[in-house]
C-alpha cells in the first residue's frame, strides 16, 4: 500500500458522455460547437461518512461544499483533491452526485504507534531519527514515508554507501494504528574504482591525480577517507586540477565536463574528467600603481617576487596581493584593497598585470576585545598582544601577537585575530576570539632497557595555574637506574612586569648497576638534593637573557657488601673509576642563558628559529669548580605540500677549574660530564653513546679452553659521560589524508648525528698474571693476594678445621719462616680474572635514521619511534623501539 497513492474514480462524479454520430466521408468536416457549460445543481443533503477521531465538520472545513450551494462535477473533484491534501485520509469517495444529495465517504490514515529501523549498523538510530518526519502519535501518510526513505538514502550516500536501499513496511494495528518499519540495506562503501583524465598533454594522469583530494582505492591507502566517493568533493578536485595549471602557466585551462559513473555493481564510482589545458602563458608587464601617496608604485614593483618573462604562475600573484597588503599593514593601512588587473596577449600568451592599490586611510587601533576566555584572565592575553589600544595599527606587530598568544599553548590551534572596523573610518578594532582548551597535562612514559629493564615516568604539569598563566608541575621518575621527584613554580610576570621568576626543588636518586650471572650488582649511587631559582628577561621582541643559580648536595656510594674490602672501595671489585668518584660534594652554581626565538609556535612550530646560548659557572662556593657551556639551535620551515622541516642541533663542553687529581683521573667528575643516548638521541639506549668501561671475566669454554664470557647480562658496561658532545637532527613531518589527520596521526622521518667523547684514560683496574699451557695458548691467572712485603699469600685448613693463611706456597710454616711439608696449599685470590676495555672516546659520528608517529589517541598523546643506528663506535648501546603516551586535563 506505500508504492503509490490510489485515485479517486471520475466515473463517480461524472455522467457517461453521450455516442457522437460519425461524420460522412464526402462532406468536409464542420466545425466543433464548444462544450455547453455543466448546468449547476443544488445540495440538497451533505453528511460525512467513515471518520473516526476526527469530527466530521472538520472534514467539511477542508472543502468547499456547503449545504444549499450549488456544486458541479469539477467541484466534487477538487473536494476530494482538498481532502488528499489534508493529509488526514488514506481514501476519498463521494455519492449522490446525481441526485444532490452528497456522501461524502472516507477512510482516516492511521496513526503511529513506532518508527522501526533495521539493518543500519553504520548509522545509528538516534542519528536517522533526527532526520525522518515520521514519529510516534503522528498521522501516518504515504508523502511523508516516501520523503523519509528518500532522505534516508541521502544520509548514506553522504556516508558514500550508494548502494544502501531502504524498503518501507507497515504493520496493522488495532485502533487504526501502525507500525512503520525500515527495512536498510546498507551495502559496501562506495569508492572511487579509477579516475580517468581526458585531453591533457603536458601531465601525465599520475601528476593530475595527485593534486586531487580524491584518490583511487588501493590497498596502501585503508586509512585515507579520501578514497571515498563525495560529490562535494568532486567539484574540489576540479578547482584543484584549475589551481595546478594556474600555478604553471596554463591561464585558459579549464574542465569541460567531470562525470561519475556509478558501476553496475553499485559498488565503486569511476570518475572522468575532461580537460582543455590550452596554451602556456608568460608574465609581461608588471606595474604597480597606488592611490595611497606615501606608496610609490615603481619602487614596490621592484621588491615583488614577479618579474617580466618568467611563466606565469597564479600562487604568485595572490602572494603579491597578500605581500603588498601586509606592506600598507606596516604603514598603518589596515583595510587596504590590493586589485589585480589582467591583460592577457593571446597571441604573445603573455599575461600583463597592474596591481592597483586603493585609496585608504591610515588606521589607529581603537580597541582590543578579548572574548571566549572563561577561565584565563584577560591580562595573561592581553600582555602578549604587541599592539596598545591608540596605537597606529601595524600587521606585523598583529602577526606577531597572535604566534606569542599562540604559543602560550592556552587556546585551540588556528587562533587569529580579527580585524573589524571601528568607529570611524581610521579606526581598527581588534578581535581576540579565543577558544580555550586543558592546559594540564599528565605525561606517562614506559620503556624497556636492557639495563634498565621497565622505565616509567610521571609528570604532571598545570600551565595555567588559576588562569594567571603561571606554571606548576611535579614529576616523579621510577626505574632500575633510577628514582627522582621534582617540583616546580614559574611565574611568567613578576608584579605584572615583564619579568619571569621560578623555583624548582629536586631529589635524584641515580643508580648504576650490572648483572653478574643473575644477579643484579649495584656499581654505584648518587643522591641529588637540592634548588634552583630562575629568572628572565626580555631584552628585545626576540632575544631574551635568563638567570639562575642552582644549589645541590651529592652523594656518590657503592654497594659495600660488593665493592667494598676492609671498609675501603676495592678497585678490583668496582674499578677504579668508580672508586675515584665516591664522595660527598656541594655544587653552588651560577649560570645564563642568551635566547633567540622567533618561532610561530613553542608548541608545534612550523617555520621560524631558536637559538640559546648558555654558561654555568660552579665554584661560588662549594667543593666542586667548572665551567659548563651549552649551544643549542633550532630551525623549522614549511616546504610545501604541508610537509614541515626543522634541523635541530646542539653541543657542550666542560672545563675543569681544579687541579688534577692524579695519574688516569679525569679533573671533572663522573656525576658532572655529559651523558648521551635515548631520548635525544633516537636509536641508541640510556646513556648508550660515548666512553664507557666493558669488563669481561674470564670463562672456560666445552673444551677446557679459556674464554671471554659473552653473555651480555655478564657483562659490567659502565658508561663514563664526556666532556664534550654535539647532537643534531634533520626531520621532516610527513602529511597525511584527512582520515589520518582526524585520528592525530603525524608520522615524521629524521635522521640523527652525534657523539660524545674528550675524557682522561683510566688506568687499568688490575694487571694479571699470564702462563702458558701445553698447547702454546696464553692462560690469564687470577690475581693473588700480597702481603705487605709483596710476597703472595696462601691457605691451608688444619687440624680443627680453620683456614690458616701462610706465605708458604706448599707445607705449614715451621721456625725462622721454613715452611714444613710437601701439600701444595691454595693461593688467596684478590680477583678472578678479567679484562678491562675503554672504548667509545672517539668524536666520530654515530648516525642513526628512523621514523616516529604522534598520535592524539583517545587515552591520551602516543609517540612511537622506530630507530635504527646506522653509524656506531665499538661499545654503543643500540635500541630499536621506544614509545610513552600521556594525557591533558
Amino acid at each position: 500500500m506505500l508504492a503509490g497513492v490510489p485515485l479517486a474514480a471520475a466515473a463517480q462524479t461524472r455522467p457517461a458522455p453521450a455516442a457522437t454520430p460519425a461524420t460522412p466521408a464526402a462532406q468536409p468536416p464542420a466545425a466543433t460547437a464548444a462544450p455547453a457549460p455543466q448546468a449547476a445543481r443544488t445540495i440538497t443533503t451533505l453528511r460525512v461518512e467513515g471518520t473516526q477521531r476526527i469530527e466530521p465538520e472538520t472534514a467539511l472545513s477542508y472543502t468547499k461544499l456547503r449545504q444549499g450551494q450549488p456544486y458541479t462535477n469539477e467541484t466534487l473533484d477538487q473536494a476530494i483533491k482538498d481532502l488528499y491534501a489534508s493529509d488526514l485520509f488514506a481514501d476519498v469517495t463521494i455519492d449522490g452526485a446525481a441526485t444532490g444529495n452528497i456522501v461524502i465517504r472516507v477512510r482516516e490514515n492511521p496513526i503511529i504507534n513506532r518508527v522501526i529501523f533495521e539493518g543500519n549498523k553504520r548509522l545509528k538510530e538516534d542519528k536517522i531519527g533526527k532526520e525522518v518526519r515520521l514519529k510516534p502519535r503522528q498521522i501516518f501518510t504515504r508523502s511523508a514515508v516516501r520523503a523519509d526513505v528518500a532522505r534516508i538514502i541521502e544520509l548514506y550516500r553522504r556516508q558514500g554507501r550508494f548502494a544502501a536501499t531502504v524498503q518501507p513496511k507497515m504493520v496493522s494495528l488495532d485502533q487504526n494504528r501502525v507500525d512503520v518499519i525500515f527495512e536498510v540495506s546498507e551495502g559496501p562503501k562506495s569508492k572511487v574504482r579509477q579516475i580517468n583524465i581526458i585531453g591533457n598533454k603536458v601531465f601525465d594522469d599520475g601528476k593530475l591525480r595527485a593534486q586531487m583530494a580524491t584518490k583511487e582505492a588501493r590497498f596502501f591507502r585503508i586509512l585515507s577517507s579520501g578514497t571515498s566517493y563525495d560529490q562535494d568533493r568532486l567539484a574540489y578536485d576540479q578547482q584543484k586540477l584549475r589551481q595546478f595549471y594556474l600555478t604553471e602557466g596554463y591561464a585558459d585551462f579549464r574542465v569541460t565536463s567531470a562525470v561519475a559513473e556509478l558501476t553496475p555493481d553499485r559498488k565503486d564510482f569511476i570518475i572522468t574528467y575532461v580537460v582543455e589545458e590550452g596554451e602556456r602563458y608568460k608574465f609581461g608587464d608588471v606595474t604597480v600603481d597606488s592611490d595611497i601617496r606615501d606608496f610609490d608604485g615603481k619602487k614596490m614593483a621592484t621588491t615583488l617576487g614577479i618579474k617580466k618573462g618568467d611563466w606565469y604562475n597564479a600562487k604568485l600573484v595572490e602572494d603579491t596581493v597578500e605581500h603588498l597588503s601586509e606592506t600598507a599593514g606596516l604603514f598603518g593601512y589596515a583595510f587596504t584593497e590590493v586589485q589585480p588587473d589582467f591583460q592577457r596577449d593571446s597571441e604573445a600568451h603573455t599575461m600583463s598585470i597592474n596591481f592597483h592599490i586603493g585609496q585608504a586611510q591610515r588606521t589607529y587601533v581603537e580597541r582590543i576585545d578579548i572574548t571566549g576566555n572563561t577561565q584565563t584572565q584577560d591580562k595573561v592575553v592581553r600582555r602578549e598582544v604587541r599592539l596598545a589600544e591608540g596605537d597606529a595599527f601595524n600587521s606585523f606587530q598583529v602577526k606577531r601577537s597572535q604566534d606569542r598568544i599562540n604559543s602560550l599553548g592556552y587556546f585551540q590551534d588556528k587562533f587569529e585575530i580579527k580585524q573589524t572596523p571601528g568607529s570611524a573610518a581610521d579606526r581598527v578594532v581588534l578581535e581576540a576570539n579565543v577558544e580555550e582548551k586543558s592546559t594540564g597535562e599528565l605525561q606517562l612514559s614506559a620503556g624497556f632497557s636492557s639495563l634498565e629493564r621497565f622505565i616509567i615516568q610521571a609528570n604532571i604539569t598545570q600551565n595555567n595555574f588559576r588562569g594567571k598563566g603561571q606554571t606548576l608541575r611535579a614529576g616523579v621518575n621510577y626505574s632500575s637506574y633510577s628514582k627522582s621527584i621534582e617540583l616546580g613554580f614559574t611565574e611568567p610576570y613578576v608584579f605584572d612586569k615583564n619579568i619571569a621568576l621560578g623555583v624548582d626543588l629536586f631529589r635524584r636518586d641515580y643508580n648504576s648497576f650490572n648483572f653478574y650471572g643473575t644477579d643484579r650488582r649495584t656499581t654505584y649511587s648518587q643522591v641529588s638534593t637540592g634548588f634552583q631559582v630562575r629568572t628572565g628577561v626580555p631584552l628585545t621582541e626576540y632575544w631574551q637573557l635568563a638567570g639562575r643559580y642552582t644549589f645541590s648536595y651529592d652523594k656518590v656510594g657503592l654497594d659495600q657488601n660488593s665493592f667494598f674490602t676492609n671498609g675501603s672501595c676495592d678497585p678490583l671489585k668496582a674499578g677504579r673509576y668508580l672508586c675515584e668518584a665516591l664522595g660527598n660534594r656541594l655544587t653552588s652554581m651560577v649560570g645564563y642563558s642568551l635566547i633567540y626565538d622567533s618561532l610561530n609556535s613553542r608548541l608545534r612550530p612550523t617555520a621560524g628559529q631558536r637559538f640559546v646560548f648558555s654558561q654555568d659557572f660552579a665554584g661560588l662556593g662549594g667543593s666542586v669548580k667548572y665551567v659548563r657551556t651549552r649551544v643549542e639551535g633550532s630551525k623549522f620551515w614549511n616546504i610545501g605540500g604541508g610537509f614541515i622541516a626543522s634541523v635541530v642541533g646542539e653541543g657542550g663542553y666542560i672545563r675543569s677549574l681544579e687541579k688534577s687529581r692524579g695519574e688516569g683521573v679525569d679533573r671533572v667528575r663522573i656525576t658532572d660530564r655529559f651523558y648521551l643516548g635515548e631520548p635525544q638521541f633516537r636509536g641508541f639506549d640510556i646513556r648508550g653513546v660515548g666512553p664507557r668501561v666493558k669488563r669481561q671475566y674470564y670463562t672456560t669454554d666445552a673444551n677446557g679452553a679459556q674464554v671471554l664470557v659473552t653473555d651480555r647480562d655478564q657483562i659490567i658496561d659502565d658508561a663514563l659521560g664526556g666532556t664534550a658532545y654535539y647532537l643534531g637532527r634533520f626531520e621532516i613531518e610527513i602529511p597525511l589524508g584527512s582520515g589520518a589527520r582526524e585520528l592525530g596521526l603525524r608520522p615524521s622521518i629524521y635522521a640523527q648525528v652525534g657523539s660524545l667523547f674528550n675524557i682522561t684514560r683510566p688506568l687499568p683496574t688490575a694487571v694479571f698474571p699470564t702462563t702458558t699451557d701445553a698447547n702454546g695458548n696464553t692462560v690469564v691467572l687470577p690475581l693473588p693476594v700480597y702481603n705487605d712485603a709483596k710476597q703472595p699469600l696462601y691457605y691451608y685448613t688444619n687440624a680443627d678445621g680453620l683456614s690458616v693463611s701462610t706465605t708458604c706456597a706448599a707445607g705449614i710454616p715451621g721456625a725462622n719462616g721454613s715452611c714444613n711439608g710437601v701439600i701444595a696449599n691454595n693461593p688467596q685470590i684478590a680477583s678472578q680474572p678479567f679484562q678491562e676495555t675503554f672504548l667509545g672516546d672517539s668524536a666520530r659520528p654515530r648516525l642513526s635514521v628512523g621514523i616516529g608517529v604522534n598520535w592524539n589517541s583517545p587515552f591520551g598523546p602516543l609517540r612511537i619511534d622506530l630507530a635504527k643506528a646506522l653509524l656506531t663506535q665499538p661499545g654503543d648501546d643500540k635500541k630499536l623501539i621506544t614509545f610513552n603516551v600521556g594525557t591533558q586535563f
